[in-house]
């Protein structure tokens, strides 16, 4: 939920539901936008606070999310295999342009 859904978020300091709520659907397509939302909403907590600390664990788990399980698919058929997103890493069956 953001600020504008739960305006009452603004008057008081961040709760580890608060953050357990903008991890809720986090796929890979919203991994990014979601890693931001947690950072600012965490920003100003103090080392240690629960919320910081479940914020900090989500943060890593959305950029593994966002990054590191990215799957642009095989080759198939008659098809090259899609480049990685990843800079520098080319499928072995793609070429430097991504074409086979």
């Amino acid at each position: 939920m953001s600020e504008f859904e739960e305006p009452g978020r603004l008057e008081r300091e961040p709760s580890v539901e608060d953050v357990r709520q903008l991890m809720g659907a986090s796929t890979p397509h919203f991994a990014l936008h979601l890693r931001n939302r947690i950072r600012s909403l965490i920003a100003g907590l103090p080392e240690g606070h629960p919320a910081r600390v479940e914020g900090e664990r989500e943060i890593a788990r959305l950029d593994e999310v966002a990054e590191g399980s990215e799957r642009r698919g095989a080759q198939g058929n008659d098809e090259p295999a899609m480049p990685s997103l990843r800079a520098g890493h080319v499928p072995e069956s793609a070429g430097p342009s991504g074409a086979a």
